[in-house]
């Protein structure tokens, strides 16, 4: 039932935008869902499930704006001047975004264990949600493996240091997270990653 999983976790995600997940009862997410609560249950099996799924979907909506980030320019600088620029709207944007690339949960956010959990789930989706939440290290290494594999892809002209590569493009994941912690003046954002990267070697 994708439909109705994905109206309850909008509805989570907007429940969580006025209260704190421990006031933000299951049977309200599924009336403004428009779905029984059984339904609820049934998809997530419990309020740690729904929490597990609805970080699971930000942070696959991260990881995909990254991607979308990576491939609208054409220069290796400015695709990953772009995927930095993503990072940092999307964790000022959206709080789970913010906690799951910083670590720092606060006490009005769900903050399911990142370690997978006993899952008796038939709901495929939420099987995928009850395995491994990434940690903050871990999604410098996925944002960092895909930009190196856009960057050394079919169709890139030029051969790089691989090696070097991916040192450029972890600096320019990790720059970017110190600016989600310590926003810059605007335009500090792209002006940092373009500092960083003018010596460096890329594709």
């Amino acid at each position: 039932m994708p439909a109705a999983r994905e109206s309850l976790l909008d509805a989570a995600c907007a429940a969580l935008a006025r209260r704190p997940w421990s006031a933000v009862r299951m049977v309200d997410v599924a009336a403004t869902a428009g779905v029984s609560r059984q339904t609820l249950y049934n998809e997530f099996g419990s309020k740690e499930g729904l929490a597990r799924a609805l970080v699971r979907r930000e942070t696959d909506g991260y990881l995909a704006g990254v991607d979308r980030a990576l491939v609208v320019h054409d220069d290796p600088r400015d695709r990953l001047t772009a995927a930095a620029e993503w990072t940092v709207a999307a964790a000022r944007q959206n709080a789970l975004v913010r906690a799951m690339l910083t670590g720092c949960w606060s006490e009005r956010l769900p903050s399911p264990a990142l370690t997978p959990v006993r899952s008796g789930s038939a709901v495929p989706a939420q099987r995928r949600a009850d395995g491994p939440l990434p940690s903050p290290g871990d999604l410098v290494v996925l944002v960092r493996d895909r930009a190196v594999a856009v960057l050394t892809g079919p169709g890139v002209p030029g051969a790089a240091d691989t090696a070097e590569l991916t040192r450029a493009c972890e600096l320019v994941v990790r720059l970017a997270l110190s600016c989600v912690a310590a926003p810059p003046a605007e335009g500090g954002v792209s002006d940092l990653i373009r500092s960083a990267l003018r010596r460096r070697p890329l594709p």
